[in-house]
């Protein structure tokens, strides 16, 4: 591991806002803000919203200097990404972040039935051959159903076209309630505040062509949920995203890939 990751993650352990619990002392002890985060962190009752999969939390920031009547948790398994969003809340000063560095599958480890009012998936790998893995299949629906109250709310922002079009299906099966749902975020005529909010990646995806996705929508508890019919012969991206390697336009497919 290099100096500066070392470096990090010891900044991290002394950052009061950052919350890292080992897998054998969360099975031992349980997590101690598990259903008291509103009154041993925050303090107050402002809805949770949680962010996953944060990477470098600019989303998480982003969010809560937007919205300061609302709580807003980075998760991330990646502690080194974290930092910088980390260190930006607390140099801010920002009462209404924290962050959580564990993998998703352990939510209902560290947050009550109903203990959040909404989650945004940010630009995560569609997983286009594994559908366990998809943050939005419904095998992560019902794991979120864990946490979530009755009827929140799941964004979805996404540069990939297949998960924007398996999500939509998946919506559309189970009869959720979408809220908003464009395959060009940007050139839709949305107005709203996050729009304001763009990543490095995501700007630079913006730059080379492709369109942002986004969705969001309601999630009962009392529904029974199925995989779409048909969601196999959905047509995989034609590039990769950034965090999976380099970009290759569409428009540019050639048989050579860009630098």
């Amino acid at each position: 591991m290099g100096k500066n990751k070392l470096k990090k993650f010891r900044e991290m352990e002394t950052i009061d806002l950052v919350f890292q619990f080992p897998f054998a002392r969360l099975k031992s002890e349980g997590f101690p803000l598990k259903g008291r985060w509103h009154e041993d962190f925050f303090e107050n009752d402002r809805p949770i919203v949680l962010e996953l999969g944060c990477g470098k939390g600019e989303y998480t920031t982003g969010l809560a200097e937007l919205y300061p009547d609302k709580n807003f948790i980075g998760i991330d398994i990646k502690g080194a990404r974290m930092w910088t969003g980390a260190c930006r809340a607390r140099d801010k000063g920002m009462e209404n972040v924290a962050f959580l560095r564990t993998s998703i599958e352990l939510l209902p480890e560290f947050f009550a039935p109903g203990e959040v009012a909404e989650i945004w998936i940010t630009f995560p790998d569609p997983q286009m051959k594994k559908v366990r893995k998809r943050l939005t299949s419904t095998r992560f629906m019902e794991l979120y159903r864990k946490v979530l109250a009755p009827g929140g709310v799941i964004h979805l922002k996404t540069d990939s076209p297949f998960l924007y079009t398996y999500t939509s299906m998946m919506t559309e099966a189970n009869g959720l309630e979408r809220l908003q749902c464009t395959d060009d975020l940007y050139h839709s005529g949305i107005v709203d505040d996050i729009l304001k909010i763009r990543t490095h990646y995501e700007q630079q995806w913006l730059d080379r062509g492709l369109t942002i996705k986004y969705i969001s929508f309601r999630l009962p508890h009392d529904t029974v949920l199925a995989e779409p019919a048909g969601a196999e012969d959905i047509e995989f991206d034609t590039y990769r995203s950034y965090s999976r390697g380099y970009i290759q336009m569409p428009q540019l497919m050639d048989g050579s890939a860009e630098e």
